[in-house]
């Protein structure tokens, strides 16, 4: 894997949308914390642009997240927001230059498209972490945010979380791989499906029917994604819709279903979600994974 230079100060980060529409002042505390820290922010034209749901169309989303690729003063591309759309423009876009001199990608969300793409065929690292309406108000001082900053600049990842009933005790070591779970349902059958064998596999989701999360996870056992795995790390399930007869499972009981036989470590209610925390994680770094009484995932 290669790790894309870390950030110095000066450096420029390029903010865009390549998904869903978000408002310019949404934005605003976030550009304003980075500047703070230090860097340089150049806006792309999708924030603060809409074409119905979409912040432009294919086309102009396309456009937006390729100059910011190839712009070799852009030293980092935080994406301003998920929700739906990257897969519409990923198999269009153009990796070489990026790849002659990668930078961080950062995002979450419908983002797991570009990092496992980025993975996938490409071996580079990204970041999984806090997007720009997470700087907003009072979350610009978060602990997720927090960890964002300390990521670009090098910081190596020492987090803790609590116990859980359905935690898997055990310690592994491997590159972490991940997302959220519907994209990587999504992306099976595609070139840009991870091979999870012998790697850390996280997931989160928010706002599914418990239904389709038990379908979703169903996919990664019949695909082969959870065989072979060196841990698990569950993030948060938020926001989730059960039917009018109700479904009879939580999300995480859906989960600890279909490892259950699995031989490796499984970590639940790790800080990684759609809510309140969400502490940055490279996709494509090396991390130990330890759960125990004290639960921690290091990053090496």
């Amino acid at each position: 894997m290669t790790l894309p230079p870390y950030l110095q100060p000066g450096d420029t980060i390029g903010i865009v949308c390549p998904a869903g529409q978000m408002e310019a002042a949404r934005a605003r505390d976030c550009i304003d914390t980075l500047e703070r820290w230090g860097f340089r922010v150049r806006a792309g034209r999708t924030l603060g642009h809409a074409f119905h749901y979409f912040s432009g169309t294919d086309e102009e989303r396309l456009d937006d997240l390729q100059q910011m690729l190839d712009d070799p003063s852009v030293k980092a591309i935080l994406c301003g927001r998920g929700g739906y759309g990257t897969s519409r423009i990923i198999d269009r876009l153009d990796f070489r230059a990026f790849v002659r001199s990668p930078k961080w990608v950062i995002g979450f969300s419908d983002v797991t498209v570009l990092h496992a793409h980025l993975f996938s065929v490409y071996q580079i690292a990204s970041l999984h972490a806090p997007m720009a309406g997470a700087f907003q108000g009072e979350g610009a001082d978060s602990p997720s945010v927090a960890t964002l900053k300390a990521a670009l600049g090098g910081g190596k990842a020492a987090y803790r979380c609590a116990p859980h009933p359905f935690n898997r005790a055990g310690r592994a070591e491997g590159v972490l791989v991940g997302g959220n779970l519907t994209l990587l349902a999504h992306l099976i059958g595609s070139r840009s499906e991870p091979d999870t064998r012998g790697l850390l596999l996280f997931i989160e989701d928010v706002g599914e029917y418990l239904y389709n999360l038990d379908r979703m996870l169903i996919q990664l056992v019949r695909s082969g994604k959870l065989e072979g795995l060196a841990g698990l790390i569950v993030g948060g399930f938020t926001d989730l819709k059960d039917t009018v007869v109700p479904f009879g499972q939580t999300a995480e009981e859906l989960i600890r279903d279909k490892v259950e036989g699995c031989g490796f470590p499984v970590c639940f209610g790790f800080p990684t979600s759609h809510g309140g925390e969400n502490y940055a994680l490279k996709i494509g770094g090396r991390y130990r994974l330890e759960v125990g009484e004290d639960t921690k995932l290091l990053e090496l």
